[in-house]
């Protein structure tokens, strides 16, 4: 399929193209921006500029519901809605350049990768998470300050308010118990090391789950978008609009209801899995801590209880290992009941031996 094809295929018509000081314009602040939001990723600027500065740019009509700004890896180009003005082209571009800078094509020019995303024949796996850690990496960039936002009815802070915020949120929630650096690696250059990292400090199938769940999140999002489209080409409300409204509303509850299972899941297998190392006072208090500020991340609809309970009986059992590691550790009182269990086990054998277990 032509990119032409293509583009008509999304709704995307060309109006015109940015001349090249505009691009080098575009790029060289980028270059700038990212070098300077992560020096700890060691980018050479004028290489970066110069990857940039290859690309196309246009600006072109766009339906309504779809991102500002698009990336095609076929042509190695972005389109712009041409309802952005100019001096906001960059802000949008940042997205987009980093979608450019991660992607990993074969020798016949096929994707195989982008970030956190795997392609192949048959299925395209992690979207929605690369599309999460690229907004969250914008927002980074854009030094966007975190808001209190409602999506579907679940109520959360993210640094993207507008643009992926459930997902975004979701990311954040992964990448506060594996830290940020890992994550940037990841998204810019393409390797398992946040995957394997959440992985060591999880499971294999929590990453999977939740990689899941965030697919569909994305899914599910884009399938509204396109009912809300087509229920607005109905002047009135009729049996057609109806249907369409409960598919919608069907839609939300299915995105609230998987954003809560990802956000449990990471929460009781990280905090599971960290409690069974805890091996001092220092380190519990630590635990203690860390769960307490994951509060503040969660996302939370009218009836949502599951962090709250967990919370409350991780701290019964912190209560009750703080009072074992200070009478001597579990290992020292495992040891104890051992040692007695064999001394009462001795002095059985000895008291049949000898006799003294007879009766008078």
């Amino acid at each position: 399929m032509s990119i032409e094809s293509d583009l008509r295929k999304d709704g995307i018509r060309v109006v015109d193209i940015l001349d090249t000081m505009s691009v080098n314009r575009i790029a060289h602040n980028i270059a700038t921006k990212l070098c300077d939001t992560f020096p700890e990723l060691c980018f050479n600027e004028s290489d970066l500029f110069t990857k940039l500065s290859r690309l196309n740019m246009y600006r072109a009509t766009m339906p309504e519901g779809m991102a500002e700004a698009n990336y095609f890896y076929k042509n190695t180009s972005i389109y712009f809605n041409e309802k952005i003005a100019y001096e906001d082209l960059e802000e949008f571009a940042i997205h987009e350049c980093i979608h450019y800078i991660q992607e990993v094509k074969d020798k016949k020019n096929n994707l195989v990768r982008m970030g956190l995303c795997n392609f192949d024949n048959f299925k395209i796996v992690g979207m929605g998470l690369n599309e999460a850690a690229v907004q969250y990496i914008t927002s980074k960039v854009i030094e966007i300050e975190k808001d209190y936002v409602k999506y579907f009815g679940v109520s959360f802070r993210t640094i993207s308010p507008s643009y992926y915020p459930l997902e975004c949120n979701l990311i954040e929630q992964m990448a506060y118990i594996t830290g940020d650096e890992v994550l940037y690696d990841s998204t810019f250059t393409s390797n398992d090391k946040f995957k394997n990292a959440f992985i060591t400090l999880t499971s294999e199938k929590t990453y999977d789950d939740i990689e899941y769940y965030i697919d569909r999140i994305l899914e599910l999002e884009e399938n509204i978008i396109k009912l809300n489209n087509k229920s607005s080409a109905y002047e009135e409300r009729n049996k057609t609009v109806a249907k369409i409204v409960l598919k919608t509303n069907n839609c939300k509850c299915k995105i609230a209801e998987y954003f809560e299972k990802a956000q449990n899941l990471i929460i009781k297998n990280y905090f599971d899995k960290a409690y069974k190392s805890i091996n001092n006072l220092e380190e519990l208090d630590n635990y203690r801590k860390k769960l307490e500020h994951y509060g503040e991340l969660i996302g939370r609809t009218d009836n949502y209880t599951f962090f709250d309970d967990y919370y409350t009986e991780k701290m019964s059992q912190l209560e009750h290992k703080s009072n074992v590691l200070e009478n001597g550790g579990i290992e020292t009182a495992l040891e104890y009941k051992k040692t007695n269990k064999f001394v009462s086990w001795f002095k059985s054998i000895k008291r049949f031996i000898t006799g003294e277990n007879k009766l008078a």
